[in-house]
């Protein structure tokens, strides 16, 4: 292993700085510093491609399967939270300092005004630790899609887009009263 050596040199009353032979650790440094920089570029990639999507809940119905014929069960918790029963409801798991939860809030409000048969329930995700850890919800804004029977087909973190979450709740609209 070499030490640099730094000289310095005047040159018309300038003192100019000269490094000595570049160390083999100054390469490698380099190298991790890029490495931490591409993989930090993946992961924000994966997360703004993942962020908004609407995916179905392993083990519960999905589009043109009636819920009862999935086995699943309806949560307690979330009926213990006022989810009323018979009809679509849109479950956000928001806290006061989420910037993206207010977004989230707006679009669920317009798609309640618009849309008949829907209804919006917001949790403060402080005040129901319990019902946050039962429902597996890691990330605000989380939007629950709760079908009129009372059970969770689909979900959504970070902010849905208003028209995917139209297409994806209107096939739950079927038969349900407005």
């Amino acid at each position: 292993m070499t030490v640099p050596v730094i000289r310095t040199v005047e040159v018309d009353h300038l003192l100019l700085w000269q490094a000595g032979p570049v160390r083999h650790s100054t390469l490698t440094g380099l190298a991790v510093v890029l490495g931490v920089l591409a993989l930090a570029t993946v992961l924000g990639l994966w997360r703004r491609r993942r962020d908004g999507r609407i995916r179905p809940v392993p083990g519960t119905t999905t589009v043109g399967v009636p819920a009862d014929a999935t086995g699943a069960t309806p949560s307690s918790a979330l009926a213990a939270l006022g989810v009323p029963a018979g009809a679509v409801t849109l479950v956000q798991f928001s806290s006061a300092y989420c910037a993206p939860c207010r977004t989230t809030r707006r679009i669920l409000t317009e798609i309640e005004d618009r849309t008949g048969g829907v209804r919006v329930v917001e949790i403060d995700v402080e005040q129901h630790l319990d019902v946050v850890r039962e429902l597996d919800v890691w990330r605000t804004p989380t939007v629950l899609v709760v079908d009129a029977t009372g059970r969770v087909v689909q979900r959504v973190s970070g902010v849905p887009g208003r028209d995917d979450l139209v297409r994806a709740i209107r096939p739950l609209l079927v038969g349900v009263p407005s």
